[in-house]
């Protein structure tokens, strides 16, 4: 007998934008780059539909500034790493069960024609528990 899975409502915010330090490469880390994130955030809104209640479901406004304050502040070599550290933000407020993050990078140091480049990262609230109980593999970050 299986378990069902809990249908997740979704909040979506496309295209924040910010200007950041991040980058492998001394002059990413000089001039910046513009970075794109999109976000979406797995919870339940019912109580939200029915109350009428900003309380009551996750304010996105709130969530696109941490996002693009993340963009803006400490430097980090991988997107994967901002991605992550995006994702961990966004987990914090209680109801979001679920996260997907899309960093875009359409400004990275490629020498040959593109469009763009993206992580995505799915997290989950376990995913976050997880990584709080078990020490990093590789030296690498626990999420």
């Amino acid at each position: 007998m299986s378990i069902p899975t809990k249908r997740l409502d979704r909040v979506k915010v496309h295209g924040l934008r910010g200007r950041g330090h991040h980058g492998v490469f001394e002059r990413e880390r000089e001039k910046g780059q513009t970075f794109l994130v999109d976000v979406t955030l797995g919870l339940d809104t019912r109580r939200a539909g029915a109350t009428d209640d900003l309380d009551d479901t996750v304010n996105y406004g709130e969530v696109a500034e941490r996002i693009v304050a993340l963009i803006e502040g400490e430097p980090v070599n991988l997107i994967e790493t901002l991605a992550a550290r995006m994702a961990a933000a966004c987990l914090e407020y209680p109801l979001v069960e679920e996260v997907e993050i899309t960093l875009h990078k359409p400004d990275a140091p490629i020498t040959v024609p593109f469009e763009d480049v993206t992580v995505t990262v799915v997290r989950t609230r376990e995913d976050l528990a997880g990584a709080k109980e078990r020490p990093p593999e590789n030296g690498g970050s626990a999420i």
